[in-house]
């Protein structure tokens, strides 16, 4: 086998923390006008796709369908890993679910060709359904193991090798590659020769050095660009249809705070007054 070709899917999720998740009249998330951070699973996913570069070599595309302002989140994920991003970026494809989703993903990955690997985190922060990775695989018909937790790749064979969680069980999995991956939460990369260290060393330092300039390393595309077919993508080709969106209520404060600033003697002297009272009252 050549060098190996892989591909790390990855999302950008609303970042809950900014409180300021926007949504569109047919309820569906408006992800242009929502601040967004890269999906926490899917820095496994990257780490995956990591521990085998490292230790075999090849090269890494990552990739994210979404709004324009998604090149960001592909610009997080090559800190990691990655030496090409791909936004797969078009107004057809708005409002997609899962199943819709993977077929843009599917389009986008054919496009690129001759790909050995593919990546994708467990679920994503914001819809969890865990559907997408699976879905992927099936549509670009890739023997697929799920809940991955540490994997080793043997490209002579042609050959991925997996430890996963299963319920309460843990299984040791075999298949060919092409193949995909889905890593689980527990994943763990492992680098058990110094050379392998010394090359990840080297590896987080060239991905540091992408910082700066990742925007030179990302290409988009439309839905005209990986032919896609539009009744299969967007929301004329997501099965899914949301009803309704209920916000979740701010929970009723039942104490007050009182801030204090400074360091000085009187200062913390306030403070030690106040937790006697307290414990005193307790």
């Amino acid at each position: 086998m050549a060098d190996l070709k892989m591909v790390v899917l990855v999302k950008g999720v609303p970042d809950f923390r900014e409180g300021q998740v926007q949504f569109k009249e047919d309820n569906t998330l408006n992800r242009g006008a929502t601040p967004t951070v890269l999906n926490p699973n899917d820095h496994l996913a990257l780490e995956a796709a990591r521990e085998v570069q490292v230790k075999h070599g090849g090269t890494v595309h990552v990739m994210t369908m979404g709004p324009p302002n998604y090149k960001k989140i592909l610009g997080e994920a090559m800190e990691i890993c990655g030496d090409h991003g791909y936004l797969v970026s078009d107004v057809k494809f708005a409002a997609a679910d899962t199943w819709a989703t993977a077929h843009a993903l599917m389009y986008a990955i054919k496009k690129i060709g001759g790909i050995d690997l593919v990546f994708a985190g467990y679920k994503s922060a914001d819809g969890e359904t865990g559907q997408t990775g699976p879905q992927t695989a099936l549509l670009l018909d890739m023997p697929i193991i799920t809940h991955t937790t540490s994997l080793e790749i043997d490209p002579g064979a042609g050959i991925m090798r997996a430890t996963r969680i299963a319920y309460d069980e843990i299984e040791h999995c075999e298949g060919p590659v092409p193949g995909f991956i889905v890593t689980d939460p527990a994943f763990l990369p492992s680098y058990r020769k110094a050379s392998e260290r010394l090359r990840l060393i080297d590896h987080i330092e060239t991905q540091k050095g992408l910082k700066e300039e990742y925007e030179d390393h990302i290409t988009s595309w439309t839905a005209e660009d990986v032919e896609a077919d539009m009744k299969k993508i967007g929301l004329s080709g997501s099965p899914t249809i949301v009803r309704a969106v209920d916000p979740i209520p701010t929970a009723p404060r039942e104490r007050t705070a009182k801030v204090l600033h400074g360091a000085d003697d009187a200062t913390v002297q306030e403070v030690a007054k106040m937790i006697l009272e307290r414990m005193e009252a307790a």
